[in-house]
């Protein structure tokens, strides 16, 4: 581990403004800039997420939803002043995956790696799935599988065409959030008084919901994941993650106030596509298909920032031979890491076209939260300034006790796959060492 705080020059974490990281392999092109950063951010964030994630939130917390969106946002918040440091420091393709390697020791960046791969590939899915369902609800496993190959086709020709693809859709998105909110505010619907904040459902429901909102804020990560494509990193990422989230954060807030005040906490824990009810309910039930198409569109654009990320932290892996070598390549024309996105795509195609999609923000929030508990550990070795460990620890302790409030379901079956990544490094390390 580096003690100092910096890399140090030719370590696997050192990374330049030229690319680093590169592990022996061909190194990704810094095409992005902080414009660039944000958008991709955002739409990693500002996707189905909020379509998906009000519904069950309301229904874990009651009147408390509020409260759970605050707890999310601050734990989101240290999450991400955590990364920007660890990401300015380690510019390179992996994130924590990268960080927890130099910080902490290989151990725990390769369960940061596998719990990033794992849980955001069950996100993909998830998303994908929901492209089908608001397109063609009877045939979304199919419509799941096009949106799927599209995507990866999309990624394979650069990521600077991928954002700006986001860029659309991050503005496409928007637009429907703004009239959703304009709708619901502007009814006489609305009533303040289903705000009132409280706890009807427990310290427990407010905890539970907040996890399961953090599935709408972990996109963030996809900038930092994104560090070997970034111009000027040390510059860029520090800027890009807070701007990011702070955008979603006020976008998540608005809405919430705005549906919560049209369907009350019970009619929004009930209801399966909570802003279509809540614009119908509102009395304009000519904006429910626009809201259909922006969830659709949402959707598709978490699609993509996933699969851009989920490949890079593939990459990164791959370089490291914790996951197949041939991995590691890098395209010569279009620099990008082909074969980590055609093997993400190909997995996700098949996910998508045999799961159901429930359970799937419960198990991949549960993954997403041990990935930032190890980038929260690592950003805690940084200094030794009292005052520099605040984020890190409230963002670990967060993390812990976010993952742990998810349904039982969720927990299991997260911790499951888990013990599953420690066995094969396990494994592989006995192997390595009998050798």
């Amino acid at each position: 581990m580096t003690q100092s705080g910096a890399a140090q020059p030719g370590g696997r974490g050192s990374g330049g403004q030229e690319g680093g990281g590169s592990q022996g392999g061909a190194e990704l092109r810094r095409t992005l800039g902080v414009g660039d950063a944000v958008v991709i951010g955002l739409g990693s964030m500002v996707g189905a997420g909020i379509f998906a994630a009000l519904g069950p939130a309301a229904h874990a917390a009651g009147s408390g939803l509020l409260l759970g969106l605050a707890v999310a946002a601050v734990v989101a918040y240290c999450n991400a002043m955590s990364s920007a440091r660890l990401a300015a420091l380690y510019p390179a393709s992996g994130g924590t995956y990268v960080y927890g390697r130099e910080r902490l020791g290989d151990f725990w960046g390769y369960l940061a790696g596998w719990s990033f791969v794992v849980g955001k590939t069950a996100s993909c899915a998830a998303m994908a799935l929901t492209v089908g369902a608001y397109v063609w609800p009877g045939q979304a496993h199919v419509v799941a599988v096009a949106a799927v190959v599209a995507l990866t086709a999309v990624t394979y020709g650069g990521v600077q065409k991928s954002a700006w693809l986001t860029r659309a859709i991050v503005a496409v998105v928007l637009a429907v959030l703004a009239s959703v909110v304009v709708v619901c505010l502007g009814s006489g619907a609305s009533d303040a008084g289903r705000l009132d904040v409280g706890l009807s459902a427990g310290a427990g429901g407010v905890l539970q919901a907040a996890g399961l909102l953090f599935f709408a804020f972990a996109g963030y990560a996809r900038i930092a994941t994104l560090g070997e494509e970034v111009r000027d990193p040390a510059r860029t990422i520090p800027r890009a993650i807070p701007l990011a989230l702070g955008i979603a954060l006020v976008v998540y807030a608005a809405v919430a106030v705005a549906v919560l005040s049209v369907l009350g906490p019970g009619g929004l824990g009930d209801a399966s596509a909570p802003l279509a009810d809540a614009v119908r309910a509102a009395g304009v039930p000519g904006l429910v298909p626009v809201v259909r198409v922006g969830a659709a569109v949402a959707a598709l654009g978490s699609l993509l920032a996933l699969i851009l990320g989920v490949s890079r932290t593939t990459l990164a892996m791959a370089r490291d031979r914790h996951l197949p070598g041939a991995l590691a390549a890098v395209h010569p024309r279009f620099q990008v890491p082909h074969r980590a996105e055609l093997a993400v795509g190909a997995v996700v195609a098949v996910l998508a076209a045999t799961v159901d999609v429930r359970g799937a923000i419960g198990f991949s929030s549960f993954g997403v939260l041990a990935y930032y508990a190890v980038a929260n550990a690592s950003a805690w070795t940084l200094s030794s300034a009292p005052v520099s460990r605040v984020a890190p620890v409230v963002g670990l302790i967060g993390c812990v006790t976010l993952a742990f409030a998810l349904p039982g379901v969720s927990v299991v079956l997260g911790a499951a796959v888990l013990t599953v990544g420690v066995a094969a490094y396990g494994v592989r390390r006995w192997a390595a060492a009998s050798q």
